[in-house]
């Protein structure tokens, strides 16, 4: 983590101007199949046009946190973009561009079980903002079988 924090510094921010750079795109997309993969439509357009619509919502939640949450996860996807951090954090040792959904999976459960509670923090942190923007978002109700909320 050490290692990874001091090439943080001298890499591209997670955040730019309150989204998502290059680099964290690249990052949360595979955290996105990994946590969100089987609810995804099957490989092809419609899968590339949801995840790049899940992502545009990702920015959208992630402007709306506190400046102080946002610095936060700011800091935790810029480390998580150097391989450093990867690895020191997750383990992971492909490029965000290159590990498979398999990879990127068994990392992160490793993560959620693991005895250090800032690996558990960075894994809830990764899970649970794909899941709030994924299960808050209409057009993946019908992904899941959840009729909407009920009118009356």
């Amino acid at each position: 983590a050490v290692a990874g924090a001091g090439t943080a510094l001298l890499s591209k921010p997670g955040l730019v101007e309150g989204r998502l750079s290059a680099p964290a795109r690249q990052l949360m997309r595979a955290i996105t199949l990994a946590v969100c993969g089987d609810l995804l439509p099957p490989e092809g357009p419609a899968r590339e046009a949801r995840l790049s619509s899940h992502l545009e919502q990702v920015d959208r939640q992630i402007a709306g946190f506190p400046p102080a949450l946002r610095a936060e996860l700011g800091q935790l996807l810029t480390l998580l973009g150097t391989a450093p951090g990867r690895l020191g954090l997750m383990g992971l040792r492909s490029p965000w561009a290159e590990a498979s959904t398999a990879e990127v999976q068994a990392r992160l459960q490793s993560m959620g079980r693991s005895g250090l509670a800032l690996r558990q923090q960075v894994f809830h942190a990764l899970r649970d903002l794909n899941c709030l923007v994924f299960f808050n978002d209409p057009a993946s109700w019908a992904l899941v079988g959840y009729p909407g909320p009920r009118t009356s």
